[in-house]
């Protein structure tokens, strides 16, 4: 992934994890970023990762239920990607004008194997 591009991370506003964190005013946790980057980051790379070192993050704003949440992937020094998730209301707005809600980098490892190959 040497070029830089843009993923929607369409987050169910029922996700479970909303349930507990935090009861009455819900917030998508961070692992729940995370997860869903690297989720999108396999998927379109067609190849699970076999190991990922995440680098600095940090979180500067709450995404809550139901709010358009876009994963900027920017190629980084070596082998990490500078990560950017923008958030608006509006799942039409620009994903480049939307706030940025965190930041981190991430070392991504594919397997050799694609995902659509693997064998349960």
């Amino acid at each position: 992934m040497n070029t830089a591009f843009c993923l929607a991370l369409p987050i169910a506003a029922d996700h479970p994890a909303f349930a507990g964190h935090f009861p009455g005013q819900p917030i998508v946790p961070g692992v729940v970023l995370l997860d869903e980057a690297v989720r999108a980051l396999a998927a379109h790379a067609a190849c699970e990762p076999t190991a990922i070192d995440l680098g600095v993050a940090k979180f500067l704003r709450p995404v809550k239920p139901g709010e358009a949440v876009w994963l900027m992937v920017k190629p980084g020094a070596g082998e990490r990607q500078s990560l950017e998730w923008r958030v608006a209301g509006d799942p039409a707005a620009d994903p480049a004008g939307a706030e940025l809600a965190a930041t981190a980098t991430l070392a991504f490892i594919a397997s050799a194997v694609p995902v659509a190959r693997r064998e349960a």
